[in-house]
């Protein structure tokens, strides 16, 4: 029987005698069954035991690449930073690089010049375009692994996707919208993305779409993107599309920028039935109090930072495989009634 431990560390860990140990391992027999399996459960300890001792002291340098408003990068700084304690005795470190709009080439760049710098790992949220899933396969053939967050590159060389299911969250937003509006006259329904460059945005679209086909045929909807989240842009995409569609009735807001839509609904003295949100930013939180929206999908960012963290260090030989893919973060659905304590939002 091989293993990696000294026999001494062994009769330790069982507390046997080195010789019990001795006589285990080399199957000399003489040793009763129980404490066979002492022995044998200690070395399984000690295996287990050992990933531990490897990461003691070792030190991982993260990037954190995003391009979203600023109230959701920095809920995930948040995120992230209160969870990189949990991760030790590994010690993670974050570089990041947040920017609420950054044009492809600004994108490709970053990445290049982290592959030149080093790192050990990259967490990153893009949109799903040629050069940026060709810079990720860049960061890969280098031995830089790229955890994509919250939106998905499918054809890039990343190594894992941590996030929702977005296209069930789409489903979700049209089985709630679609049971609260409770007419059968027709209606719209007006869905915002920050940009449909963002395969997850395009996910939750397809979901909402698909599901209220199938069964809220007298709803339709009217989409508006480009706006990036933010407030400005989104509040005047939004003014407009209330001028031309006077049977909006309801919001998904698959994008962001919820205070400026909630206000531009308020300018046009139109009212609002139904307004499903994404993410428990500082802004919806507030939206959610005061009633201005019905209903937030959120996702536990600190489960998903940590995954995130792990994924990395499995990459890097620090974690051990896991035997299954991980699934798929929960979705939750949050109401006035339901609000969860949030670090720095409550």
């Amino acid at each position: 029987m091989t293993h990696p431990f000294p026999v001494k560390v062994v009769a330790l860990q069982a507390g046997v005698s080195v010789a019990t140990v001795d006589r285990v391992i080399n199957q000399r027999g003489g040793v009763h069954a129980n404490t066979v399996r002492r022995v044998m459960q200690a070395l399984d300890e000690l295996a287990r035991q050992s990933t531990q001792v490897g990461l003691s002291g070792r030190k991982f340098m993260l990037d954190v690449l995003m391009v979203a408003p600023r109230r959701f990068t920095g809920a995930v700084r948040l995120a992230l930073e209160s969870e990189l304690p949990s991760l030790h005795p590994a010690v993670l470190r974050s570089r990041f690089h947040l920017h609420e709009t950054l044009e492809v080439d600004g994108i490709v760049d970053l990445l290049e010049r982290i592959r030149k710098n080093g790192s050990h790992g990259v967490l990153l949220k893009a949109p799903d375009l040629p050069a940026v899933a060709e810079a990720v396969n860049r960061l890969a053939a280098a031995g830089i692994p790229v955890v994509t967050l919250v939106t998905d590159l499918p054809g890039s060389a990343r190594r894992s996707y941590v996030g929702m299911d977005n296209r069930a969250a789409g489903e979700t937003a049209a089985c709630l919208v679609g049971q609260w509006l409770g007419s059968r006259k027709k209606q719209q329904v007006l869905v915002t993305l920050s940009s449909n460059r963002f395969h997850g945005e395009e996910e939750r679209e397809i979901g909402f779409r698909r599901a209220l086909r199938e069964r809220h045929r007298h709803l339709s909807i009217v989409e508006v993107s480009e706006g990036h989240g933010i407030d400005g842009a989104t509040g005047a995409l939004v003014r407009q599309a209330l001028v031309d569609h006077p049977a909006i009735a309801a919001v998904y807001s698959i994008g962001g920028g919820n205070a400026a839509i909630v206000q531009a609904f308020t300018r046009a003295g139109r009212p609002c039935q139904v307004f499903i949100g994404h993410d428990l930013d500082a802004d919806n939180v507030a939206l959610l109090k005061s009633g201005a929206i019905q209903a937030v999908l959120h996702h536990d960012l600190g489960q998903d930072m940590r995954r995130a963290c792990q994924e990395i260090l499995r990459a890097q030989g620090a974690l051990p495989a896991l035997t299954q893919s991980p699934s798929l973060s929960a979705i939750q659905i949050v109401t006035p009634w339901n609000l969860p304590v949030l670090n720095g939002l409550n």
